[in-house]
Order: structure tokens, then C-alpha cells, then sequence
């Protein structure tokens, strides 16, 4: 059992949970995710650590309600517990060094956040562009704010917040410049698409952290498979991070609504019989 210690809301579907889990505290690194599970009955789903603290014991996840488990742990208040809480699992983000850019999109900022900070720790210079639709739906932005970074753009498909437009605007323009030389990109798949595209115009390295389904999260189900320069990959044991422009995009966009209309179903199946049934 793990407790919630605090629990932020950044918007209507938007969550943070800080969870005491000393052990995965001590052992997190960027670009790193865990699974949870809420429950016995409940699914296993993989959030990627948005911060931890070793001295103080806890890990930090956000997430967005999109199924019926994400909905099941938006209904959790802080002084609840979460049954499972497994991790660290997967790669940590291999820091280069170099002039780069972090990319984030949506709640992909939860993990573009710790890999930039940890970038910065190591004496890079980090450029960062934050997309989101709206301004409303970006996350993180003091935490951006208080680093020391080359520079903060943001971005927003209304222009309620920033540039308007989408993030590979200003990519196109710090690669132009040469004012980067590695990329690291986080969010939905057209946006890490797009980047990947733009990238290799000017021939510019660019990693992307992928999210694909996820059942065990140790390589066994084969659900997170995705090909990688013609290859089978598995994102949770190889990944999360992988080369972009090697990246079957279709593929991963396909694989990621294979069971769209199910998660719908069971959502709404939950709404009539009153919702979480889970630990406090």
C-alpha cells in the first residue's frame, strides 16, 4: 500500500499524486516510469516520474483521465492509498553532453521536466518549448521557470499562452540558428512525429520517449512493442527512449487506439455503477 500524500489538480481531467514510496525514491531517474495499480481487480498503467525526493521519501506522477483507471485514481484524496506502486522501470535518458532541446507536449511536460533539470545538473545548456492546446492545459511552467535554462519557450495551438502555433515552429528556428545540437522530445505521437520530421531537415539528433500500451512492464506481455529502425523494440525493458527519426510512427499511432472503443465502454460502464471502489 502506498499512500498519497498530496494531490494537485492542474486541470479538469489534469492530476499530480506525491506518493511516500522511500525506496523509489532513492533509485529514480529521468526519463525513468513506474506502474500502478489501484486495486486487485484494477489494470496495471505506467506513469512516468515527474519528480522524487530520496531525502524525504516520496515520487511524484501526473496524470490525464482518458479510462476507467485514470478515472478510478482522479477520485483519490490525499491520506488514500494506491495497492501497487512498481518502478523504477525502464532506461533513464542518456544525458550527452551539448546544447539541447527539450520538447514537451501536454502531460508529456511531466517527463520532459525532470530530464531537462537533470540535463541542466549535468552543465548543459537546455533551450525548452512547452506545447500545449491551451493555456490551461500546460503544467509545470514555475518549475520550468525556476531553472536555469538558455531559454523558455511556450507555445499554444489558440495563442492563449506564448507563441501561437505548434512546437516545431520554434524547433525549426533553433536548428536553423544552430543554436542546439540534440533534441529530446516527449508528448502525443503526431507532435514527436512532426519533431522527428523537423529534425532531420538540418540533420539535428533527436530521442523521443515513446508511450505505448503497457500490461507487466518488463518486457514478458509484449504489449509495448514498437519498431525502431526496422526492428522490434520493447519500450518498457529498451525504451522509453529511442532514436525519433528511426521511429515507425504509423505503427505506434495504431497500436496506441487498439482498444479505444473497450476503454470507452469500461468508462462508462463505471460511471453507472458509482465509480472507485478503492483502498483508504
Amino acid at each position: 500500500m502506498f499512500e498519497i500524500l498530496e494531490k494537485t489538480q492542474y486541470s479538469e481531467k489534469v492530476f499530480k499524486f506525491r506518493v511516500h514510496a522511500p525506496q523509489m525514491a532513492k533509485k529514480a531517474k529521468a526519463g525513468q516510469f513506474l506502474m500502478v495499480r489501484t486495486d486487485e481487480k484494477g489494470e496495471r498503467v505506467p506513469f512516468t516520474f515527474a519528480d522524487w525526493n530520496p531525502e524525504e521519501g516520496w515520487i511524484e506522477f501526473i496524470f490525464m483521465v482518458i479510462g476507467k483507471t485514470t478515472q478510478d485514481l482522479s477520485q483519490l484524496q490525499a491520506g488514500d492509498s494506491i495497492l501497487d506502486v512498481t518502478g523504477p522501470l525502464g532506461q533513464p535518458t542518456e544525458m550527452k553532453p551539448g546544447n539541447w532541446c527539450v520538447i514537451g507536449g501536454g502531460v508529456g511536460l511531466a517527463i520532459a521536466y525532470p530530464v531537462a533539470r537533470a540535463l541542466v545538473a549535468a552543465g548543459n545548456k537546455v533551450t525548452v518549448i512547452m506545447g500545449a492546446r491551451t493555456k490551461d492545459l500546460l503544467i509545470l511552467t514555475e518549475q520550468f521557470r525556476e531553472l536555469p535554462l538558455e531559454n523558455l519557450i511556450i507555445t499554444t495551438d489558440d495563442g492563449s499562452e506564448g507563441e501561437k502555433g505548434v512546437v516545431t515552429a520554434p524547433l525549426e528556428r533553433l536548428c536553423q540558428d544552430h543554436a542546439i545540437d540534440q533534441v529530446f522530445a516527449v508528448g502525443p505521437v503526431p507532435m514527436m512525429k512532426f519533431s522527428a520530421l523537423t529534425c532531420e531537415k538540418y540533420d539535428m539528433p533527436i530521442t523521443a520517449s515513446l508511450n505505448p500500451i503497457m500490461v507487466d512492464g518488463t518486457g514478458m506481455c509484449g504489449c509495448c512493442r514498437v519498431t525502431v529502425g526496422g526492428e522490434t523494440k520493447f519500450a518498457c525493458v529498451d525504451g522509453p527512449d529511442f532514436d525519433a527519426t528511426k521511429v515507425d510512427w504509423a505503427d505506434l499511432a495504431a497500436r496506441q487506439g487498439s482498444y479505444r472503443a473497450e476503454e470507452g465502454e469500461a468508462l462508462e460502464h463505471a460511471k453507472h455503477e458509482g465509480g472507485c471502489k478503492c483502498h483508504s
